[in-house]
């Protein structure tokens, strides 16, 4: 394959809209192909309806998303609170990956303020090392690659890890140019809205999405709303300076080198 791809690994649907979607855009007007794989179906996601319902409302909604961002969608393959460090997981992640063959892996933080987002992390990290290894077999089995891979970390959502302790990133990515297109692909999650006000008190679904990208964007000192990053240890993966996405992004990225 000769295009560019990035593959964005979330733990449920709307966890990529909210912390990763500004840069999907970026990404794609640079020429990438975009891949979007949440690995939980949602089903916890509803004060209403039951596991199979929500699971399939939020399906609907992730797909309406990944369309408005013009991704590609890679559905879930469990149920929430169901992302647990197992082989059979990693298996089923890293086929995602071999099938892709991203050059860009985007995924949450080590540290988190819900352990599915923490678990996706380790699976996408795991996963991505294993890409090539001939003697893992992941299921569907999908024949290894070795093409180099740069892995980022997002921000936690909330900005905070578990113990509230401020997660700084080293890149940002300026959103400013692509916010209203994140928003609407947020607003795609229309389930969530009500979900999200009972159950964590949010005022607004989508003003704490713009919230925390101003917040970000007044970190930069540069730009008014971004998405950060951390750039995950190229070994195992890439070469030692190997950005690609400073690279694709360069008018619309700082690279924070303290």
């Amino acid at each position: 394959m000769s295009e560019k791809r990035v593959l964005a690994i979330g733990a449920h649907p709307d966890d990529i809209e909210f912390m990763m979607a500004g840069t999907l855009l970026q990404l794609k007007t640079a020429g990438y192909a975009v891949h979007m794989f949440n690995v939980a179906n949602g089903s916890c996601g509803s004060m209403v309806e039951n596991g199979e319902r929500t699971a399939a409302i939020r399906l609907q909604e992730a797909q309406n998303a990944a369309q408005m961002l013009g991704s590609q969608y890679h559905p879930p393959i469990v149920g929430d609170l169901e992302v647990f460090y197992t082989k059979p997981l990693l298996q089923r992640v890293a086929a995602v990956i071999r099938v892709v063959q991203p050059d860009i892996l985007l995924t949450h933080p080590p540290e988190d303020y819900m352990e599915d987002h923490m678990t996706t992390c380790r699976l996408a990290v795991s996963a991505a090392f294993a890409r090539g290894m001939r003697n893992f077999t992941t299921h569907p089995d999908v024949a290894p690659v070795t093409t180099p891979l740069t892995v980022y970390h997002a921000l936690p959502y909330g900005l905070h890890d578990a113990l509230r302790r401020p997660i700084i990133p080293d890149t940002y990515v300026d959103i400013t140019p692509v916010l209203s297109q994140k928003r609407r692909a947020l607003a795609c999650h229309e389930s969530q809205k009500s979900w999200l006000d009972d159950s964590q008190g949010l005022d607004s679904y989508l003003q704490t999405m713009e919230d925390m990208s101003r917040e970000v964007g007044g970190w930069s000192q540069q730009f008014t709303f971004a998405e950060g990053w951390r750039r995950h240890s190229h070994l195992g993966f890439c070469e030692p300076k190997d950005d690609p996405l400073a690279d694709a992004l360069a008018a619309y990225c700082r690279v924070d080198t303290a």
